[in-house]
């Protein structure tokens, strides 16, 4: 399959962060980041959503201003009816794309508002894909625990109907998002009465197994792999395979530089180990793993085909 040009996604932000924090991200973001797509609104927990809303508008249209296109998230587990009502205003507006990672949303779809399936949809084969895109899904961001075999075969079927598909490249990847919260759990607290514990954990929660060892990450109600997915030296392998996006999750950190790393790879302006030295500097704590896509596991150490 011929090479394409890959287009950068900044994905939703994952973690609790301050008002102050994420209109600071998201300013220097579309400044300052080589992204060509935003996705931004709560897709965690849905009590976070008052402390940042008022920050969503002047961050949409920062962006825009700095030439990204902005994608509407949407929450992964739709469970009262506020948060019904929430998802299905999503559709209420013309303006911008929505992105889909509860099938609830599937409801309130309307064909003059384009939409995306996020990662946490099941998108494990063809006919998965081809159905949700003659629903009109015009782009997937896949599981990020799909092989790269897989990555290829729903690649190809994506093509067939007109639609995009972009792979989970860099961060945290999301496991699981439960009703229960593990967060509060940790610091003997109820979902309801929380304190919204969470924000004490910019990057989620370290995990570790009775023997010490690092295991996964915690955030709220969201489980999270301990290894940061980093794809930077497959991206020549993706693009070839009919790839057409690379999905970058928002971290703590250098965020820019990480961003700026992956798009001059995908560019072919530096080689791929300079970019996995710059992803180094950037984030010098993190530990890459790309193993759900050529290792036994997700948590296999880097590997290449």
């Amino acid at each position: 399959m011929g090479q394409k040009t890959l287009t950068l996604t900044l994905g939703p932000l994952q973690f609790n962060w301050s008002a102050e924090v994420f209109a600071d991200f998201y300013a220097r973001v579309a400044d300052e980041a080589p992204v060509d797509r935003v996705v931004i609104g709560e897709s965690v927990c849905s009590k976070r959503t008052p402390f940042y809303r008022d920050q969503i508008p002047a961050a949409i249209e920062r962006l825009k201003r700095g030439g990204k296109s902005v994608v509407l998230a949407s929450l992964a587990l739709v469970t009262l009816e506020r948060e019904r009502r929430a998802a299905r205003d999503l559709f209420k507006q013309t303006e911008h794309e929505v992105e889909i990672d509860d099938l609830t949303l599937m409801n309130w779809t309307r064909p003059e508002i384009p939409f995306a399936i996020g990662p946490l949809v099941n998108v494990y084969n063809e006919a998965t894909l081809a159905f949700l895109a003659k629903c009109g899904a015009q782009r997937f961001c896949l599981p990020p625990e799909l092989p790269f075999a897989s990555v290829e075969v729903l690649a190809a079927a994506a093509a067939k109907y007109g639609a995009s598909v972009e792979v989970w490249a860099y961060g945290r990847m999301p496991l699981a998002v439960s009703g229960r919260c593990y967060h509060a759990r940790a610091h003997g607290l109820s979902k309801d009465s929380c304190l919204f514990v969470c924000a004490q954990d910019p990057d989620g929660l370290a995990v570790r197994t009775l023997d010490g060892a690092d295991f996964l990450a915690i955030n709220g109600v969201q489980t999270l792999s301990h290894k940061y997915c980093n794809l930077i030296r497959d991206v020549d392998q993706l693009a070839q395979a009919g790839v057409t996006g690379l999905r970058l999750s928002p971290h703590s950190g250098d965020f820019v530089a990480v961003a700026r790393a992956f798009a001059e790879v995908a560019a072919k302006r530096i080689a791929p180990d300079e970019g996995f030295a710059l992803l180094r500097q950037a984030v010098p704590e993190a530990d890459f793993s790309n193993g759900f896509l050529f290792g036994a596991c997700g948590a296999a150490p880097l590997v290449s085909a």
